[in-house]
């Protein structure tokens, strides 16, 4: 990435954000693997993306969207194993009750067939996702719903259909940076998609995305800027001990009215914020960890309970 830590850009409309990290920041960690091994896995890979597509609109089956991401994965030779296989990101709730807005950082097109591989939410995407080869076509099939972010009058539909979403008990999963990142700690949340939570009464479950390669952090699999899926595929391909680690964070959830203890969406996006990016309850002044900050006296709002205290989950 060019220069310090960046926050972020307008690009095309005060909804659109560029990164300002480059094709550049992706560098590999470990010396690449054999050109042998390369092929090998670019053919697996065009397997699992044929069978993948063979499926159609069965696609948007969960069984079968989780083994296909799964699939994908595994036939680029990246790593990911453990409580993933077992694990949900949705957070339990009453039969009936709303879903789970999962909120994740976001570094690259593999981002997606990851968090597929853990669990099958819906998808709330940037429209440019569509038409990312090979990714684009699985997303469009597994039923991902599609925003236009140059264009700030679809804001209010998009939040009232993730909403809605929300509301019929789908959990869904978006991406609140609103593009990528070359690491798991660069970037803002935009608000918007928190007011959707609010509205349902749903909880918000963070998650962190990060790659590694022999267990240190790596860049390789970073997606940004003018970058193509060609010339990131084929570092992706010859990566060496790549894994993606998916960690799961204690939900935030709360009673009372306008869902989520009392929170407004400019303090649960920077609640989220801080456990995804790795800031901690310490983004939020007056935070004790575990636990949704209480209502303000006289604003008619029940205190939110208090959270278990949750292990950060880890799936390697």
């Amino acid at each position: 990435m060019n220069g310090p830590v960046a926050r972020g850009r307008a690009a095309n409309g005060p909804w659109d954000v560029w990164s300002d990290c480059t094709p550049g920041c992706a560098t590999h960690g470990l010396p690449r693997v054999r050109a042998a091994e390369t092929a090998r896995r670019l053919a697996a890979f065009a397997r699992a993306v044929r069978r993948a597509l063979a499926d159609g609109e069965r696609l948007a089956d969960p069984v079968r969207l989780r083994a296909h991401a799964r699939e994908l994965i595994a036939a680029l030779g990246i790593r990911m194993a453990g409580a993933s296989l077992t694990e949900r990101l949705s957070v339990p709730g009453p039969v009936g009750g709303p879903g789970t807005l999962i909120v994740l950082n976001h570094i690259s097109w593999l981002d997606i067939p990851a968090l597929l591989a853990v669990e099958p939410v819906v998808l709330l995407a940037k429209r440019e996702v569509g038409g990312w080869p090979v990714v684009g076509g699985l997303a469009r099939r597994a039923g991902t719903h599609f925003i236009d972010r140059t264009d700030p009058r679809q804001l209010p539909h998009a939040v009232a259909e993730l909403t809605a979403l929300l509301r019929s008990g789908r959990s869904v999963a978006v991406f609140p940076q609103a593009t990528t990142w070359c690491t798991a700690d660069q970037g803002t949340f935009r608000r918007a998609t928190f007011q959707a939570a609010l509205d349902a009464g749903a909880p918000v479950r963070p998650v962190s995305l990060g790659y590694t390669q022999g267990g240190h952090p790596s860049t390789v699999a970073a997606f940004c800027g003018e970058d193509t899926f060609a010339a990131s595929l084929r570092r992706v391909l010859a990566a060496r001990a790549l894994a993606v680690r998916v960690t799961t964070h204690p939900p935030l959830t709360g009673d009372g009215p306008g869902g989520c203890g009392g929170l407004d969406r400019r303090r649960l996006a920077a609640l989220a914020e801080g456990a995804v990016l790795g800031g901690g309850a310490g983004r939020v002044p007056g935070l004790v960890p575990g636990q949704v900050p209480g209502h303000v006296p006289g604003r008619g709002r029940a205190a939110p309970r208090p959270l278990p205290q949750q292990p950060v989950r880890h799936h390697v």
